[in-house]
């Protein structure tokens, strides 16, 4: 077995999942030192932590030699739309810039393992896609959906780096929704609304996975040095009806050529901000991750399932919330 890294480093430290990984690994008593790098502050004070508030498009040589840092969390990454193509661009130049650089660190500094949280998008919302997908689906992420596509051409970046540095050891995690009680990320605010489009006659399967579920898998993924690519997902799915009714929110379905259209209109008009037609790809066609290969390499079973995740999340009062 592998012994277990003594200096572990996080990039996007102080954002929703960064932040829940660090009280996990806080309790872990064999690592020894967290590195914490963000351009934010730390969300809470954490024991025997160095944090560094730096953009990771800039090489991180130094915090990372001087830790001794073996293992390489990698956060860091703009999940926001860009409103125009301009934007869209320069959103993903900074998030690929962001990974090469820290891969690059990495290498240089002796790392030996890296970790990059991916998205389930990257499967993209197609109308045959098998259920459930399994780790080796082809991966078809929609170009109109920038996030997905930056997490696969970052996914694309992990695979060649591998290939040319095969002592070092890559894990990707293709995780569904993350919700719990602390949510409150960008992503969450585009599927959590008082009212909510759909398509006429779809109602499809949904899966969430808990915010401390994840951080456990992240923290055996570390741990053992476990490397390769893992579909995260709590157990169970919640229908996109049921989503609706679970958090009180108001599900207006149409025709799919109205849908499109009002979605498109909206977008168009800085109605909403959250997303262009494409979105409604991902409530109109299933992505449902199979986990077990996660389960085979680890053991681990999830404490919630995908019900309880979103309730837990439902009850937590962040619903709604003025984001101005």
């Amino acid at each position: 077995m592998e012994q277990s890294p003594k200096s572990v480093a996080i990039t996007g430290a102080s954002g929703y999942v960064g932040a829940r990984l660090l009280r996990k690994l806080e309790d872990e008593e064999d690592i020894s030192k967290l590195v914490a790098i963000d351009t934010l502050p730390p969300a809470v004070p954490i024991r025997n932590m160095a944090a560094y508030r730096t953009n990771v498009t800039e090489p991180i040589d130094d915090a990372l030699t001087q830790h001794n840092v073996s293992t390489v969390v990698h956060l860091a990454f703009i999940a926001r739309r860009g409103r125009n193509r301009q934007e869209v661009d320069s959103i993903r130049e900074t998030n690929l810039a962001a990974l090469g650089s820290v891969l690059e660190s990495s290498a240089r500094a002796g790392v030996n393992h890296i970790v990059y949280l991916s998205s389930y998008t990257v499967y993209g919302a197609h109308a045959d896609n098998p259920v459930p997908l399994t780790d080796e689906a082809p991966l078809r992420p929609m170009p109109d959906f920038p996030y997905g596509y930056d997490k696969f051409l970052s996914e694309q970046m992990l695979q060649e780096f591998q290939e040319t540095h095969p002592d070092i050891a890559v894990t990707i995690l293709r995780s569904c929704m993350v919700l719990g009680p602390s949510a409150g990320n960008y992503i969450t605010k585009a599927f959590f609304r008082p009212w909510l489009l759909g398509v006429l006659d779809y109602d499809p399967p949904l899966q969430f996975v808990y915010e401390d579920d994840l951080a456990r898998i992240l923290t055996i993924v570390i741990q053992r040095r476990l490397p390769g690519v893992f579909n995260v997902a709590g157990d169970g799915v919640v229908f996109y009806t049921e989503f609706a009714q679970m958090i009180k929110s108001r599900l207006i379905n149409l025709p799919s050529f109205l849908a499109y259209g009002l979605a498109q209109l909206s977008w168009n008009l800085h109605i909403q901000r959250e997303s262009t037609s494409c979105g409604l790809d991902l409530v109109r066609y299933p992505m449902v991750l199979s986990t077990g290969k996660l389960h085979q390499a680890t053991g681990y079973r999830f404490w919630h399932t995908s019900t309880e995740t979103l309730s837990a999340f439902a009850n937590s009062g962040l619903l709604y919330q003025d984001t101005a």
